[in-house]
């Protein structure tokens, strides 16, 4: 008889409450994700502040649920209020579910850390707020962005329309901006960044994350299992540590 699949819990921004595609892309059915949604009204801060509240019970339907480990899949949601707020959250959800849990924003800062790199060039599909807020965030934890541009979009689910060719194009112009960018970091959960990563790892010699492949690859990590995968570019290389996942937002 085979052992039941290990079961993941994701609280993920859209009302929809759906498992992003990227897990069965990175993971086929090695695990049971399961996801509850928020339901926000867009993607900015006036778009959060009303459920905010409401991620810890969330957390909580989760691990009812049979949730072993559980993270919140939205990047800008977990870094707009700056790192404290990040840490505070992810310990909240954690005392109050007595499993493992982590954010996206920690998934992002643990990938940039596992590949070395610390000057990152970003793309956003996020409006300047947003992205004035990511070059406070990542710089208050020790990161130089050498260079960012997002593509304004605010209504929920946005994000999923954007083209691959369109990332790219993005992704290579903030790196042509400032070439001493270690790396690219494409944020925002709801863009599908899967190609755009190998296309970009190809063509500029130099890693790149997506905020949904790093918000996988760390939750399977913080639930103890190996996080690898054929796809998803260099940060899928990398074997899971003697011990599961516990990001921290010291500085690198």
């Amino acid at each position: 008889m085979n052992a039941p699949r290990p079961r993941i819990g994701l609280i993920v921004p859209p009302a929809h409450g759906r498992v992003p595609p990227d897990a069965p892309l990175l993971y086929g059915e090695r695990f049971d994700f399961i996801a509850r949604g928020l339901g926000i009204d867009g993607v900015s801060p006036r778009g959060f502040a009303p459920v905010v509240d409401q991620i810890v019970d969330h957390a909580r339907a989760l691990r009812a649920d049979g949730a072993q480990a559980i993270s919140l899949m939205g990047t800008s949601l977990s870094f707009y209020q700056g790192p404290a707020f990040t840490d505070r959250l992810r310990d909240t959800m954690q005392q109050a579910t007595g499993v493992p849990c982590t954010t996206m924003s920690h998934a992002v800062v643990s990938a940039l850390q596992t590949l070395g790199v610390q000057r990152v060039a970003v793309a956003t599909s996020y409006i300047d707020e947003l992205n004035a807020r990511l070059v406070d965030y990542l710089g208050a934890l020790g990161f130089e962005v050498t260079a960012i541009e997002g593509l304004g979009i605010e209504p929920v689910g946005g994000a999923a329309e954007v083209s691959t060719e369109r990332l790219i194009a993005l992704s290579q112009r903030v790196h042509a901006k400032a070439p001493g960018a270690q790396g690219i970091f494409m944020s925002c959960g709801g863009l599908l960044t899967l190609d755009a990563i190998a296309a970009l790892e190809g063509r500029l010699g130099i890693p790149a994350i997506g905020s949904s492949p790093s918000g996988f690859w760390n939750v399977v990590r913080t639930a103890g299992q190996d996080p690898r995968s054929p796809v998803g570019g260099q940060l899928f290389e990398h074997p899971l540590s003697s011990q599961p996942e516990r990001q921290t937002h010291a500085t690198p």
